[in-house]
């Protein structure tokens, strides 16, 4: 049996107020890593309620205060289709963020999932190992300075689907998953690199999550069944942004 995560819940009015407040904590993230460590590695999440906090990163109000040149942008999973089709989560990032923004080409670390799923994750961990072991090659696992997640209604995250193989992989930082019940190849962070985060930040939103919001954070352990509930950071922080209509089953 794991331990029950301890995490910081923030609950916003509303879809607008979670995006607002999820890009002031991107900035105060930036800010800090950049001033420590000269560079903020953040992984990116796919889905409705992660767009609207990219599409406020890009517009003036807060792009004006991140120095791009120093953000290293990484896909947190990505589906097993090529970077123009409408389902690849990279592609939703470029059109909402990436294009928008003065980052350089080299500091958008994307998945190429259109050399196939198995090929994919043996690239991209290949990249991630260069990437974080360049200063230090006894790194075991990458920190990133911010992970971004999502919440499926099955509890899912990333592309760490219940009852699947990825959800006991110790070794690999990236794997390759077939989700049987959506018949589709998928590739994802791991376990282990999610937990080594230095900040996880959740962005859930909508009624439909609120019984899935309950069951994770306030449910009995069931992490094979929840693989969200696998996320609990070593040492990192961990911050649930919450709508109100995702919320409202939390006490009950």
């Amino acid at each position: 049996m794991i331990s029950k995560p301890n995490p910081t819940i923030v609950i916003l009015p509303d879809r607008a107020a979670l995006a607002r407040d999820a890009a002031r904590r991107f900035v105060t993230l930036a800010h800090t890593a950049i001033e420590s460590r000269g560079r903020f590695t953040v992984a990116l999440s796919g889905g409705s309620t992660p767009r609207d906090l990219y599409a406020l990163l890009a517009m003036p109000e807060f792009a004006t205060q991140v120095d791009w040149t120093r953000v290293h942008f990484f896909g947190g999973d990505e589906r097993a289709v090529p970077p123009d089709h409408p389902d690849s989560n990279y592609r939703m990032a470029r059109e909402a963020l990436l294009s928008k923004i003065s980052v350089p080409d080299p500091n958008v670390h994307r998945i190429h999932a259109e050399l196939g799923p198995d090929d994919a994750a043996r690239e991209y961990e290949i990249e991630l190992r260069n990437f974080f072991q360049s200063q230090d090659t006894q790194v075991n696992l990458p920190s990133f300075d911010l992970i971004l997640l999502g919440l499926g209604t099955d509890g899912h995250t990333a592309s760490l689907f219940p009852h699947t193989r990825v959800l006991d992989e110790t070794e690999r930082w990236v794997a390759a998953v077939y989700v049987e019940k959506l018949g589709t190849h998928r590739i994802t962070l791991t376990v282990p690199v999610i937990n080594a985060a230095k900040n996880i930040v959740w962005l859930v939103a909508g009624a439909d999550k609120a019984d899935i919001v309950r069951t994770v954070l306030r449910g009995a352990d069931r992490p094979d069944d929840l693989p969200a509930q696998h996320i609990q950071p070593v040492n990192g922080n961990i911050v649930w942004l919450l709508d109100q209509a995702a919320s409202i089953k939390l006490n009950e």
